[in-house]
């Protein structure tokens, strides 16, 4: 019993010593963010990983949103035309994208893709020796290997996410006009009637904090892989699933603040 609870004691000491540790990690971030951005040098750094983080995700971000509407429209369009509001399918198809679907899909892409990267990027350069090089060099890692990768996840993945909203879109009329044959006209109306900007702000908002979980995770992941192949691939993996809770938790609470939000202004507004 006692060995049982010194084994607990030690694995919730070394999880506050990570959480400690993390929250370090963050805030030297952050800080590197504002006290590097008047330097023009710095700025150097941030097109490389605009261009990894962003360009290299449209591909995916566009096939994951156009199945995404695929997938609702076809789900959702039979209860809707047996109740007489088939042509109502677009309220749900893109109500779900912009509020939910959008945001979470494309950070779990980007978790999968970007942050395993990233991960295993910094993770090779830890054990190769190559951040202990730049730190005997006098150049902060921080500043040089974090901030830039951190700030293109924060600016690109609302960007993306807006992407990963327009194709469930085009994904979901897709199906809605040329499977099921019904109107394209009501599929937009209805849609504009029912999507306020409320919606489609808070989905971006969403996103900002995706971006910034999954690029201080994969990031510290990296810095702190152990030793050799395993080691960084043990990053990447914790990586993935460290983010992906990570979004989900930040989806939950954000939606219970922006939903409390909305009713003390506008009250509650039917769906259909």
């Amino acid at each position: 019993m006692l060995r049982l609870l010194a084994k607990l004691g030690a694995l919730i000491l070394d999880w506050l010593a990570a959480c400690g540790q993390f929250g370090v990690f963050a805030w030297r971030t952050v800080v590197w963010i504002f006290v590097g951005a008047p330097q023009p040098r710095n700025w150097a750094l941030l097109p490389p990983q605009m261009y990894m983080i962003g360009t290299l995700s449209v591909p995916v971000i566009m096939v994951t949103g156009t199945f995404v509407g695929f997938v609702l429209a076809a789900e959702a369009i039979v209860q809707l035309k047996a109740v007489g509001l088939g042509d109502r399918i677009g309220v749900l198809v893109n109500l779900a994208v912009v509020r939910e679907l959008g945001p979470v899909l494309a950070g779990t892409m980007l978790a999968g893709r970007v942050g395993g990267a990233l991960s295993a990027e910094l993770g090779t350069m830890n054990v190769t020796e190559q951040i202990d090089a730049l730190r005997a060099m006098g150049s902060d890692p921080i500043r040089y290997l974090v901030a830039p990768r951190f700030l293109a996840c924060v600016l690109l993945t609302p960007f993306l996410t807006l992407y990963c909203d327009v194709m469930g879109a085009l994904g979901g009329w897709l199906i809605s006009v040329k499977i099921f044959r019904l109107q394209s006209d009501p599929y937009w109306v209805y849609t504009q009637q029912a999507i306020e900007n409320w919606d489609l702000y808070t989905g971006l908002a969403k996103s900002v904090f995706f971006g910034a979980a999954i690029g201080l995770i994969s990031c510290y992941k990296g810095f702190t892989c152990g030793h050799g192949a395993e080691g960084v691939g043990r990053a990447c993996t914790q990586s993935f699933v460290a983010s992906f809770m990570s979004i989900l938790l930040i989806d939950f609470v954000l939606i219970l603040i922006f939903q409390e939000t909305y009713e003390m202004i506008w009250g509650v507004k039917p769906l259909l």
